[in-house]
């Protein structure tokens, strides 16, 4: 398994006021090759000068650092680097993708997820960021079936949500207390492919092959 990175534990007191601050909480590490930085970056506030900035940056950290350790890392020890789309976003950021573009889930829907620093209607902490592997969005491109990394992930991650998406084989990937494991796609066959109220998966021995071809797992060695 990948090596943890030691972080002082976080205390901000209430939203980032300043460059000073907001400084300070992008150069927090969550894990060894991420950034809280490298999640605040956001189409829609740059387009309507709307700050992406946590209003709980404590909670958004511990979810983030969660979802990097837990869920990102062995996908960069395994397949190089990855492009990370979408990741937090400040509540009225999401609200904004959903009226104007329709392309944002629901703030109680985004509760625990993309919303980082707010947690979802049982309780739960959770993070979600959209990524894309560039490894295996050249394989697609190509004809490759989404669902051979679907299994992979499954077989891999400790994730609660998967849902892939048709552009480069992108996927929102989310981290979440008590996950539910379940995967979903528009991609076709869209639908679920597996998850609590879905389908059952494949066995291990049928998935494997999917995937045979794939990297080892977390198999690259990066200098500590």
């Amino acid at each position: 398994m990948g090596e943890s990175i030691k972080s002082p534990k976080p205390s901000y007191r209430g939203k980032p006021a300043s460059v000073r601050t907001l400084e300070k909480l992008g150069r927090e590490q969550l894990s060894k090759h991420f950034f809280m930085r490298d999640f605040l970056y956001s189409e829609i506030a740059s387009i309507h000068g709307v700050p992406n900035i946590p209003d709980d940056p404590n909670l958004a950290v511990m979810s983030g650092r969660s979802l990097a350790e837990e869920l990102l890392e062995p996908l960069v020890e395994t397949f190089g680097p990855i492009i990370v789309r979408s990741a937090y976003r400040a509540p009225e950021i999401n609200a904004l993708g959903q009226s104007l573009y329709k392309s944002c889930a629901s703030n109680e829907a985004n509760r625990a997820a993309h919303i980082w620093d707010q947690r979802d209607k049982d309780g739960n902490i959770g993070a979600s960021v959209s990524v894309v592997i560039p490894w295996f969005a050249r394989r697609f491109a190509e004809g490759r079936d989404w669902r051979d990394l679907a299994w992979w992930l499954f077989d891999h991650l400790d994730f609660h949500e998967v849902q892939f998406f048709p552009k480069r084989a992108a996927f929102n990937l989310g981290w979440r207390e008590n996950p539910e494991r379940r995967i979903g796609s528009y991609v076709a066959p869209r639908g679920n492919l597996t998850g609590p109220k879905g389908p059952s998966p494949l066995p291990e021995k049928t998935r494997r092959t999917k995937y045979a071809d794939f990297p080892e797992f977390r198999g690259i060695s990066y200098p500590i």
